[in-house]
């Protein structure tokens, strides 16, 4: 069954009684495991990442139901949002869409040395106080603007941390920078994983390991005042 078929069959259900739009529907190079859906011109537009081509008809069912139940703001079956989920989160997928947004899209890399703090005196400063300086040092950069809203970011298919440049400020407290660098080498000392169908992004182990930034909870309170 093609997926323009899959599509009809899932809006039929939806919406029996609605009349049916033309559907264009095809797989598409995104960089991660993308899917959109749009009624332009009194036509449906699908789109899927091509990492989905080769995928179980179930799982194409699921997405179908799901970008057409979000479009026209219908109930979301919960049987197919799972099914859907375990799929994405499967470790063969993950690493596949890895493997993908390392060959197709491209990491924007500014500098790890900014006005105030050079983010690599940062890590290795951090790397010998908590790990013993065995942590190999993925690339650091700065973002490019100033964002209030990512903070912080671990990039696993670039091996990249990123930093906000809010905190290039001489009014920034270290330990502050120092705690948003220690949560993102945390997740590159342990990885996200498939729980359940769910990705685990803060593990038990990463939760207490956490805990041991001697700043914590001061650190916290003060990036809530960003």
């Amino acid at each position: 069954m093609d997926l323009i078929q899959l599509l009809q069959e899932e809006y039929r259900a939806l919406r029996p009684r609605a009349p049916m739009p033309p559907i264009d529907a095809n797989f598409r190079r995104f960089t991660s495991l993308n899917t959109t859906i749009r009624l332009r011109d009194g036509r449906l537009k699908v789109h899927l990442s091509d990492i989905l081509e080769g995928a179980p008809e179930p799982v194409l069912r699921a997405i179908s139901h799901i970008l057409l139940a979000k479009l026209y703001r219908k109930p979301i079956d919960a049987t197919q949002a799972n099914r859907y989920r375990r799929f994405a989160s499967s470790e063969v997928v993950v690493r596949q869409s890895e493997r993908i947004r390392q060959m197709r899209g491209r990491k924007r890399i500014s500098t790890a040395q900014g006005l105030h703090y050079d983010l690599n005196e940062i890590f290795e400063s951090l790397n010998q106080r908590f790990f013993h300086g065995l942590m190999g040092r993925p690339q650091l950069t700065w973002s490019e603007h100033s964002a209030r809203r990512l903070l912080g970011h671990y990039d696993a298919a670039h091996n990249t941390i990123m930093v906000s440049r809010v905190f290039d400020r001489p009014q920034i407290p270290r330990y502050a920078i120092e705690y948003l660098m220690y949560h993102e080498m945390l997740h590159l000392r342990h990885p996200v994983k498939a729980k359940n169908g769910r990705r685990c992004v803060h593990s038990r182990e990463f939760q207490a390991e956490e805990k041991l930034f001697p700043e914590l909870h001061q650190a916290l309170k003060y990036l809530k005042t960003l």
